[in-house]
C-alpha cells in the first residue's frame, strides 16, 4: 500500500482510506473482520464521523478490536462534526461536545484528524479559533480539516485559526468529476466549463491540501454506482477491459483512477465487505497510463475540447 502525507503535516497515512460509515450495522465479528482486512492490506486510516449511526458506528468500531493502546498506535483515525438534526452547527461548544463524544465512542484519548463535516454559514471563524486551540492544546485532535468546502470558505477560516487545515474530504469519483471537468472547458459556454467549486483541486494543489475523495463508485448524489450498471455501459466495457488486462477487478480501477491524479488523492472507500475491500487495496499497485485514464474518463461520457 502506497502511502501520502496528509497536507502539511508530518502525518503519513495509506492513500486508501476505509470509511466507516456503515459499520453501525455490523456485529462485532464482522466489523472486526474488516477492520483487521484493511491493517492486513495496508490501510492504516479509518475515517468516522459523529452523525454515522448516530454514533454507532465509533462504537461498534472500538468495540470489534478491543480498542487499547498498542492497537490504537497501528492506525490513524479521523472523525468530523457539525451536522445535527436538520442544521449545521460550527459553534465551539458542540465541536468541544462532539470530540468529547468520538473520543468516549472510540475508546481513545485524541483524533489524528477532525474535520469540519459540511459547511455552516452561521459559523462564527472566532468560535471555531477557540475550540480548535482548545482542542489542540488539551491533546484531544492533533490535526484539522474540513469537508466539502471551497476555497473562500477555507481561506476565511485560516484567517482565524492557528492550526494549518490539512485536508478537504469532496465528493469525486469517474462519475463525479465536477473539479477537472472546468480544467478542461476554460473560457467556454457550455455546461462542462461552469465552475461550481472555486477551483477547489488547484487551490487544493498550490495549498498543499489532502483532498479525501469520498463516494468513488458512486454517481449523482447517492443515486447509485456506476460499476456493473446498465446504465453505463460503454464506461463498465472499459473498465472491465483494463481491469482484466492489470489482473484486479473493476473496483480496483475506479480507485486507481482517482490515484493516477497527480493530486495525490486519498480514496475514502466504505464498503463492509472484506472480500471487496481486498481487491479494492490493491488499486495501489495500479498504475495506470495517461491513455488508459483518458480512455476511461471519456468513456464515462466526457468530451475533450
Amino acid at each position: 500500500m502506497k502511502r501520502i502525507t496528509i497536507g502539511n503535516s508530518a502525518l503519513t497515512a495509506s492513500e486508501i482510506s476505509l470509511g466507516c460509515m456503515r459499520m453501525a450495522d455490523l456485529s462485532k465479528a464482522d466489523a472486526s473482520k474488516v477492520i483487521n482486512t484493511a491493517l492486513e492490506n495496508g490501510i492504516d486510516f479509518f475515517d468516522h464521523a459523529d452523525i454515522y449511526g448516530g454514533g454507532k458506528s465509533e462504537e461498534v468500531f472500538a468495540d470489534a478490536i478491543d480498542m487499547n493502546p498498542a492497537i490504537r498506535e497501528k492506525m490513524i483515525l479521523q472523525s468530523k462534526c457539525g451536522i445535527r438534526q436538520g442544521f449545521f452547527d460550527f459553534s465551539k461548544e458542540h465541536i468541544i461536545s462532539s470530540v468529547e463524544g468520538s473520543l468516549k465512542r472510540l475508546k481513545t484519548d485524541y483524533l489524528d484528524t477532525l474535520l469540519l463535516h459540511r459547511p455552516d454559514t452561521l459559523f462564527e471563524p472566532e468560535e471555531v479559533a477557540a475550540a480548535f486551540t482548545e482542542l489542540e492544546k488539551s491533546g484531544k485532535v492533533r490535526h484539522f480539516g474540513v469537508s466539502n468546502q471551497n476555497p473562500g470558505q477555507i481561506e476565511l477560516l485560516k484567517k482565524y485559526v492557528d492550526q494549518d487545515l490539512i485536508a478537504n474530504q469532496l465528493q469525486f469519483s469517474i462519475m463525479h468529476t465536477g473539479m477537472i471537468d472546468t480544467g478542461f472547458n476554460v473560457n467556454m459556454t457550455i455546461d462542462p466549463s461552469l465552475d461550481r467549486d472555486g477551483g477547489i483541486l488547484e487551490y487544493s494543489r498550490l495549498n498543499n491540501m489532502t483532498i479525501q475523495a469520498w463516494s468513488p463508485f458512486q454517481y449523482g448524489f447517492f443515486e447509485g454506482v456506476f460499476l456493473d450498471n446498465d446504465k453505463f455501459p460503454e464506461l463498465n466495457k472499459v473498465i472491465d477491459k483494463i481491469a482484466a488486462d492489470k489482473a484486479v477487478t473493476n473496483s480496483a480501477i475506479a480507485v486507481a483512477w482517482i490515484q493516477r491524479h497527480p493530486a495525490n488523492f486519498q480514496t475514502v472507500v466504505g464498503t463492509m465487505n472484506p472480500g471487496r475491500l481486498a481487491d479494492i487495496a490493491k488499486a495501489s499497485e495500479v498504475s495506470l497510463s495517461r491513455e488508459e485514464w483518458y480512455e476511461i474518463y471519456r468513456a464515462a461520457g466526457n468530451q475533450l475540447p
